[in-house]
């Protein structure tokens, strides 16, 4: 919900020119073509996840994946010296996801891991751990393309069980329980496809109601990277 001011009585109606530029305050994502100028081949693909996840990080994420894929498609011609022959193929650069976050938002984390599954069937995403991978943050660089994901050497890893706050009458508390029991199911269910940890073992792990840390050599142990740099 947003409020506006009125004009004081008797002043002048501003009409808009139609070439203004938009208020300094009104909230806006600038996405950057990163082929918008010089040699494709030099341009680096990357997008960047710092900080708490929250709905509008996520809404920039999102953003930049789908736009980079877009801007990454290249047709591979029968002929390489003769652009008019025929495509033979289009293939996709890569997209490098560089991940430092301690979580937040399971929502906005499933609309990312959502989106990074649509774009792997085309192309891949090479996922970089870096400082600390925690919670949300951790299905977002397990989810990257196998074989493709990195983490840092000093880079930690923390996973811990879905967790709320809410008061108020018992059946809404009734209610958000059930909510968060099935994005703990939810959240296990893709953790493990994505892993080389077991439902079984990753319960015993979230059982134990406290954040649970590893080490960057913990994390390619459980394949939730796949090498260290």
């Amino acid at each position: 919900m947003t409020t506006e001011k009125k004009p004081k009585k008797g002043a002048p109606k501003r009409k808009a020119a139609k070439d203004e530029d938009p208020p300094s305050s009104a909230p806006q994502i600038y996405i950057v073509d990163p082929f918008s100028a010089g040699p494709r081949d030099q341009k680096p693909r990357r997008v960047y996840l710092y900080g708490d996840l929250e709905e509008e990080r996520a809404a920039e994420v999102v953003s930049t994946l789908l736009t980079l894929q877009e801007c990454g498609e290249e047709e591979i011609h029968e002929d390489p010296a003769d652009i008019d022959s025929p495509v033979k193929e289009i293939v996709y650069k890569p997209i490098d996801f560089y991940i430092s976050s301690f979580g937040g938002s399971a929502a906005d984390m499933f609309s990312i891991y959502d989106v990074m599954h649509e774009i792997k069937e085309t192309c891949d995403i090479r996922t970089v751990g870096l400082g600390k991978v925690m919670s949300a943050g951790v299905l977002l660089l397990a989810a990257g393309t196998k074989g493709q994901r990195r983490i840092a050497r000093n880079c930690r890893v923390m996973i811990h069980s879905v967790a709320g706050g809410q008061w108020g009458p018992i059946y809404n508390l009734e209610n958000e329980m059930e909510e968060m029991h099935y994005l703990q199911q939810q959240y296990t269910k893709a953790i493990v496809s994505e892993t080389n940890m077991s439902e079984r073992y990753l319960k015993k792990l979230l059982n134990r109601k406290v954040n649970v840390y590893m080490s960057a050599e913990d994390a390619v142990e459980h394949g939730i990277a796949d090498t260290i740099y």
